[in-house]
């Protein structure tokens, strides 16, 4: 495994993790390209964005979190880890599930749930409507 820019122990554990997949170095495609985003003229020169791509499954990870191309490689190998540990052990993580609660959140709601609420509305401000004090003016 190459040298990246961290502690040993993280090198050792993404070692290992990579091992107990069957993922080999030699299966990795990596290439270089301009990341996006803040960075100034960094981002604008450096190819410091790493994109990995696993031939046997054909995942492809990018990363350009860090302005350090070493650094960049690291992360991608994480991240290509966790997502073929997701894909093999059928894993809902958390992030999924989160991202499937806001999918749910921001799905349209059916005619009868809008009219459903529409009418405790419409129950709760008659409630209300009675709490006013006899005469019209409120306070």
């Amino acid at each position: 495994m190459a040298d990246f820019p961290v502690g040993l122990d993280k090198q050792r554990a993404l070692a290992a993790r990579m091992e107990a997949l069957g993922l080999r170095e030699e299966d990795l495609e990596e290439t270089f390209v301009r990341s996006s985003g803040p960075g100034g003229q960094n981002v604008n020169k450096v190819s410091s964005c790493v994109q990995l791509v696993h031939l046997p499954t054909g995942t492809i990870v990018k990363c350009g979190e860090s302005r350090s191309q070493a650094l960049n490689r690291f992360l991608a190998r994480q991240r290509l880890v966790e997502r073929i540990e997701e894909e093999r052990l059928g894993l809902a993580s958390a992030r999924r599930q989160a991202i499937e609660k806001v999918r749910r959140q921001k799905r349209k709601r059916s005619r009868r749930a809008q009219e459903k609420m529409l009418e405790t509305k419409h129950r709760r401000s008659e409630v209300k409507e009675g709490r006013k004090a006899p005469g019209g003016s409120d306070g």
